[in-house]
C-alpha cells in the first residue's frame, strides 16, 4: 500500500537505483544519516523544509507518479509538482468549460458543494451538542441558511450566504473546543493557535483534494462555487469545502480537546501564531489518521477510507458534467 511521506527538515532528495534518498540537514548545514523510501511505496510527499533535488528526480517522480506538494516557512501552501496529466480529455474540458460559462448550470453546481458543506458543519454540529455543549440555537440559524440556499439568484449571493454560514460555524468552535478560543477567522497570518490549525488543515485537505482531482479527468482550475484565477486550481477548493468539516474540523476537535497539541506546540511572533515542527507532525499523524480511517459506503456495499471518498467525490462531478448522473454532494450519513 502506498504511503503519503512528510518531510519538514531541509535536505536533498535524490534517486538510488528504485529508492528515494532524502539526507536530511541539521541547522548548521551539516548532513545527517540518510533515509531510503523504495518508491513503489510512495503516493506523495508533503515538503515542509527547503528541498534541494535536480531535474533527473523530478523525471523519476513524474514517472512514478508522485505529487510533490510545497509550503513555506508560514504554513502556506506555496504549490505542486505533479506528473504528467495522462488522463486529460478534450470532452471533459468542454463540458466544464460549458457548465462554467452557463450560469444556470453553475449555480446549480455551486449550490450543491455549499449544500453539501453545510450539511457536515450541521452534523459536526450535532455531534458535540448531543454530548452536551448547548450547540441548539446555532444549529437552528445554520438550518435556515442551507434552506435558503435554493433562493440565491446568483454565485455572488452564493458566496456572500456560504460566508454567513460559515461565520456562524465558526462561532460554534468556542464552544467545542475546551481551553483555546477561536475569536475571529484570521489567515495571513493566523493569528491564534485555532486559527493556525484551521489554516495548516484546510491547506492540507486542498492538497488532497488537488490530487484526488489529477488521478481523474477533471480539469483543477476550471471551479463553479470559487472564481477561476491564474495561479491557483480552484475546482480543488471547490471539492475541499464538503470535506474540510470532516477531515479538518473533527481533527481540530481531536487534538485539542484531548490535549494532543497544546501551547507549547505553537510559535508566537507579534500578531502570527503558527504550529512549530512538533506541532505539524502531531497534526499530520492524527490528520493521516483520519484520511485512512474507513466507513461502509452506501452505495458500493464494502469499506471505503475517507482519503478515497475524495476520489469519488470527482467522479460523481465528473459525471454530472457529462450528462451521466446527476451530482449528490457527499454527506455524513453516522
Amino acid at each position: 500500500m502506498k504511503k503519503t511521506y512528510y518531510l519538514f527538515n531541509p535536505g536533498r532528495l535524490s534517486r538510488k537505483d528504485n529508492t528515494l534518498k532524502f539526507t536530511p540537514v541539521d541547522e548548521n548545514g551539516n548532513e545527517q544519516p540518510p533515509k531510503y523510501l523504495p518508491v513503489e511505496g510512495v503516493e506523495e510527499l508533503y515538503v515542509f523544509g527547503a528541498l534541494d533535488a535536480n531535474s533527473a528526480l523530478y523525471n523519476f517522480l513524474g514517472k512514478s507518479d508522485i505529487s510533490v506538494h510545497f509550503f513555506d516557512y508560514y504554513e502556506n501552501y506555496t504549490g505542486s509538482f505533479m506528473p504528467k496529466d495522462y488522463l486529460l480529455s478534450g470532452k471533459m474540458l468542454l463540458a466544464q468549460t460549458w457548465h462554467y460559462n452557463d450560469k444556470k448550470k453553475r449555480l446549480v453546481i455551486a449550490g450543491k458543494l455549499i449544500d453539501g458543506a453545510s450539511f457536515n458543519m450541521i452534523k459536526n454540529m450535532r455531534y458535540y451538542n448531543s454530548r452536551g455543549k448547548e450547540l441548539e440555537p446555532l444549529i437552528e440559524i445554520l438550518e435556515g441558511y442551507r434552506n435558503s440556499i435554493a433562493a440565491m439568484k446568483n454565485t455572488d449571493e452564493l458566496m456572500g450566504l456560504e460566508g454567513n454560514i460559515r461565520q456562524q460555524y465558526y462561532d460554534a468552535f468556542d464552544l467545542i473546543i475546551n481551553d483555546f478560543e477561536m475569536g475571529n477567522r484570521t489567515r495571513q497570518p493566523p493569528g491564534n493557535e485555532i486559527n493556525a490549525l484551521i489554516s495548516f488543515g484546510n491547506m492540507m485537505c486542498y492538497s488532497q483534494c488537488l490530487r484526488a482531482i489529477h488521478q481523474t479527468q477533471l480539469n483543477p482550475t476550471i471551479s463553479y462555487l470559487h472564481v477561476p484565477g491564474e495561479r491557483r486550481y480552484s475546482l480543488a477548493l471547490d471539492i475541499a469545502e464538503i470535506f474540510k468539516p470532516l477531515l479538518v474540523d473533527r481533527v481540530i476537535f481531536k487534538v485539542l480537546n484531548k490535549k494532543e497539541i497544546q501551547e507549547k506546540h505553537f510559535n508566537r511572533q507579534l500578531n502570527k501564531c503558527l504550529l512549530n515542527d512538533t506541532g505539524k507532525k502531531i497534526f499530520v499523524q492524527s490528520f493521516e489518521e483520519r484520511l485512512n480511517e474507513t466507513i461502509q459506503h452506501r452505495s458500493l456495499k464494502r469499506n471505503v477510507s475517507y482519503k478515497h471518498l475524495v476520489k469519488l467525490e470527482c467522479y460523481k462531478l465528473a459525471k454530472h458534467l457529462l450528462g451521466m448522473e446527476e451530482y449528490k454532494p457527499f454527506k455524513m450519513w453516522w
